[in-house]
């Protein structure tokens, strides 16, 4: 049975919080006065309103002007704009450039793109070593899917020689944040005592919470694991998947 990694990724949640941004400014005379005359925030701001067409239509090339007058300034979120404005139209090496600018002043949205690049071989060599690097700046900062992504790759040797060990801590730490995909990875480690503890129990509770995130796989996987228990433990088991699926929820209530 083969741990699984999730088949698409998306970088919505930082476009979402773009957009969100764009709304108030629209063609606002004041933004548009401290940008003209340098204030990097308003320029950003301005390259926002127009790459959103927010108040005004959309222009990819007025966006891609105010972006690259604030990125050249040094303004971090302007910089993984404008490097998210190249990847789009495919050119990679240009893309790199600014999110590297953008990662070193803490960018997570620009680490986990060089990470998505690196790691796919997209536009530059595969490189599973440095995607790792990238990925793991994004995990410290306690997004889940970076998270999981260390883990997985800690789990497979990729990029890194294979730990178990560490693969289950990162599983943990993004499972612990509702991430489907390391929920279930972790339930497979522990049912098969695999860079931890043994635990038929918490390992068939873990895929169980897993499969009501909608995990598809997650059904087969107890199919086979519920032949190798007992009926207390199965009974267990479900017990233990209401206390995670619990704790989750109150999880979810601190986010807020």
């Amino acid at each position: 049975m083969k741990n699984v990694k999730p088949l698409q990724e998306s970088f919505a949640l930082f476009l979402v919080s773009f957009c969100a941004l764009a709304v108030s400014f629209g063609q606002d005379p004041e933004t548009i006065k401290r940008a003209e005359a340098g204030d990097a925030e308003a320029q950003f701001d301005l390259g926002l309103t127009y790459d959103f067409g927010k108040g005004v239509p959309e222009d990819d090339i007025e966006a891609e002007k105010w972006y690259r007058m604030a990125a050249e300034q040094g303004h971090a979120r302007a910089q993984f704009s404008l490097g998210f404005e190249y990847e789009e139209g495919d050119d990679v090496a240009e893309a790199i450039k600014w999110y590297r600018l953008a990662a070193q002043q803490g960018s997570a949205g620009a680490q986990l793109n060089l990470g998505n690049i690196y790691y796919r071989g997209k536009g530059v060599p595969k490189d599973e070593t440095e995607a790792l690097k990238w990925y793991r700046f994004v995990a410290t900062q306690g997004f889940a899917g970076a998270q999981f992504r260390v883990g997985f790759m800690y789990d497979n040797g990729e990029g890194v020689p294979e730990d178990s060990a560490e693969a289950v801590k990162w599983y943990r730490l993004a499972a612990e944040r509702g991430e489907p995909f390391a929920q279930f990875n972790l339930g497979l480690n522990i049912f098969m005592g695999k860079g931890t503890l043994e635990d038929y129990v918490e390992g068939y509770a873990r895929i169980n919470v897993a499969g009501a995130l909608g995990i598809s796989g997650a059904s087969k996987a107890k199919e086979m694991m519920a032949k190798q228990m007992t009926k207390e433990q199965i009974a267990e088991a479900q017990k233990r998947s209401k206390e995670i699926w619990a704790e989750l929820e109150a999880s979810k209530g601190g986010d807020e």
